[in-house]
């Protein structure tokens, strides 16, 4: 039997709320049927579409793994000069480590050249692996786990699809339970959002959404640039 794995992201672009990784892993010989059940890229998929397929994925996996990164952990990345690309590459090859015998893993890459994030999980894995397209020595006897970074293999695998999707529904979800606890309409977090937009706005006075803000964003800056011309009696220009 061959294990193969997709990794993608939901919220990279987001300001407010985490950024949730995924890997799922399936019998090479049962991708066929993640098309078949209605998996694509979870940015073509309705919400209902998703959670259905949401759903159909955890019947089909053999293994799905999750990982948030939240706004704290991204602003202290930040702080120290580490790129987003970086924390990703940390917490997939945290996934991959807790995931046995895969022998291909599918990484839809952040990095302009594909390979390069394919070789940030692979030196942080604790498991022998390979990146496919870099060259490399391979030691004889020793059986290692393949990786393929792309751009667009959400679009191009159906496991890189599901993982989009187990991803983005957990996202959702965590953006939900986040505006109820809150009680706040936050929206869906991206800076394209005004519902979003608005509740930053609403809420910079007292601090309320402080510890889910992502504060290096540049939406951010912006948003606090508009507070202090508005303080400073400009509001209107």
């Amino acid at each position: 039997m061959i294990i193969i794995s997709g990794g993608d992201e939901a919220g990279r672009g987001a300001i407010l709320g985490p950024l949730v990784v995924s890997v799922v892993s399936i019998n090479k010989t049962l991708q066929h049927k993640l098309t078949e059940v209605g998996v694509r890229d979870s940015k073509m998929l309705s919400k209902k579409r998703r959670e259905a397929a949401y759903k159909e994925i955890k019947k089909l996996a053999s293994d799905i793994r999750v990982d948030r990164i939240y706004p704290e952990e991204i602003n202290s990345a930040m702080n120290s000069k580490i790129s987003l690309n970086e924390l990703e590459a940390v917490h997939f090859a945290r996934l991959l480590d807790k995931v046995d015998n895969v022998n291909t893993v599918y990484l839809d890459s952040p990095d302009v050249i594909a390979e390069k994030f394919g070789i940030r999980v692979s030196n942080i894995c604790s498991k022998q692996t390979k990146v496919i397209g870099v060259k490399g020595k391979s030691e004889k006897g020793v059986s290692y786990t393949k990786i393929l970074a792309r751009h667009k293999a959400d679009s191009i695998y159906p496991v890189v699809s599901a993982a989009s999707i187990i991803a983005k529904v957990t996202r959702d979800h965590e953006i939900d339970l986040l505006s109820k606890k809150l009680g706040i309409d936050i929206g869906s977090g991206y800076p394209s959002d005004y519902k979003t937009i608005d509740a930053i706005r609403d809420n910079m006075k007292n601090g309320t959404l402080n510890n889910h803000l992502r504060h290096h964003w540049k939406t951010m800056e912006n948003i606090r640039q508009t507070r202090l011309f508005n303080f400073n009696g400009f509001e209107g220009f």
